[in-house]
């Protein structure tokens, strides 16, 4: 039977550790961020920076940080860089163990502070289904009597060995913005990389491949109608927080999202699930 504990960093982060025959895995209530995905007898699907010294109050450079209620820069002055939820302490809601798969219900208990940023009626919770593959779901739910409108992204850190020669496909037919131009049509099926790349897909397909040196990453998304790939490349990691200077050889972010002109519109009542699934081919 598999096992779930939770933990304490060494620096005092809070965490779950996952134990099954399937895999291991570790879920930070800080941010209900996941860090650490192991399948049975693959390797990690998951990246993170060895620079990030999980310090209290800083997201986690790698895994998949929650980007919410917004993605990117806010408009307005002051307000946190992909929202305040990657920096919060979540409630493990439930723990489900069946048949060696575990799910596990994160909630978001918006403070009187945190309604500076967000004073909406809402509900919002994140959703792990641990097995050979990683599920992950963002779930909204508008509670209050108004239309509410938001963006949000799983932002996913995958290892990729060498950027110089992972391939991505699955990209046939869509429309992308890259550094705030655009939009441009995907030409062929895959992306390489040899430069920083910063894009936002529309019109994406729900799987996309990461070919790698280690094996190929299939990714899905479910209810997700624009998806970022990122990676920084050189100039870039140079400057980033709590990440090497060659850090961008080894990772790149495919993320499920709603951005831009794929913001979400919550009405009174409604509910909304963003998922994301990975797992080793």
């Amino acid at each position: 039977m598999g096992s779930v504990t939770t933990k304490t960093h060494p620096n005092g982060l809070d965490y779950v550790e996952i134990n099954t025959a399937l895999c291991k895995a570790r879920i930070f209530m800080q941010g209900a961020q996941i860090d650490y995905f192991e399948p049975a007898e693959k390797g990690p699907l998951l990246w993170v920076s060895e620079a990030d010294d999980y310090q209290p109050g800083n997201g986690i450079r790698g895994g998949i940080p929650v980007c919410w209620p917004w993605f990117g820069m806010s408009d307005k002055e002051g307000f946190p860089q992909h929202g305040f939820a990657r920096t919060r302490i979540w409630s493990l809601e439930s723990v489900k163990m069946q048949n060696e798969v575990a799910r596990l219900r994160f909630v978001l208990n918006i403070d009187e502070a945190d309604k500076v940023f967000w004073p909406h009626n809402t509900q919002v919770a994140v959703e792990f289904e641990l097995t050979d593959t990683l599920k992950v779901s963002l779930i909204n739910r508008n509670s209050g009597d108004e239309t509410v409108t938001l963006t949000q992204a799983l932002h996913t850190y995958f290892p990729v060995g060498d950027i110089h020669q992972l391939k991505a496909t699955g990209f046939s037919g869509a429309k992308y913005i890259e550094f705030a131009k655009g939009p441009y049509p995907q030409e062929g099926d895959e992306v390489r990389f040899d430069r920083e790349t910063d894009r936002v897909y529309t019109e994406l397909g729900q799987v996309q491949l990461l070919h790698t040196p280690g094996g190929t990453i299939e990714v899905s998304r479910e209810n997700s109608q624009s998806a970022v790939l990122w990676n920084p490349w050189i100039d870039k990691s140079k400057w980033l927080s709590r990440f090497n200077d060659e850090d961008y050889l080894t990772m790149v972010c495919h993320e499920a999202a709603n951005v831009l002109e794929d913001k979400l519109v919550l009405e009174p009542g409604q509910e909304h699930s963003l998922t994301t699934s990975i797992r080793w081919l």
